[in-house]
């Protein structure tokens, strides 16, 4: 019921900053929970941040927790990350997801996901 499309990926030095967007269309953003994914050559699919539906409550996980902030701006159906103090453990494509639920930490929960953005950290 929602398209979601990221931008503002790119190619940055170790310890600089980068902030990604995704945009939605079709449904008002505002009824999903919203949540930024990551995927490394090889590796699994993670969670990196989440956010509730009101973007009351959110979350990190451990390996970006203080680095990077998750927010939404409802009225313009967009979601953000900002990245900063980069580390090249942080190169992967990054995907935007929307799950029906006003949290969830599971990817199983996200019905609707982006086509993703790279992002490549160099040493």
């Amino acid at each position: 019921q929602v398209q979601l499309v990221e931008s503002g990926g790119g190619l940055v030095q170790a310890g600089g900053s980068l902030s990604l967007s995704c945009a939605a269309s079709g449904r008002t953003l505002s009824n999903y929970g919203m949540g930024w994914f990551r995927q490394a050559p090889g590796k699994e699919r993670e969670l990196v941040a989440r956010i509730s539906k009101s973007g009351g409550s959110t979350s990190y996980a451990d390996s970006v927790k203080g680095r990077f902030t998750i927010s939404r701006d409802n009225a313009k159906n967009t979601l953000s990350l900002q990245m900063n103090s980069l580390k090249t453990e942080d190169t992967a494509v990054y995907y935007c997801a929307a799950t029906s639920y006003s949290a969830a930490g599971s990817a199983n929960a996200y019905a609707y996901w982006g086509q993703g953005t790279q992002v490549t950290v160099s040493s």
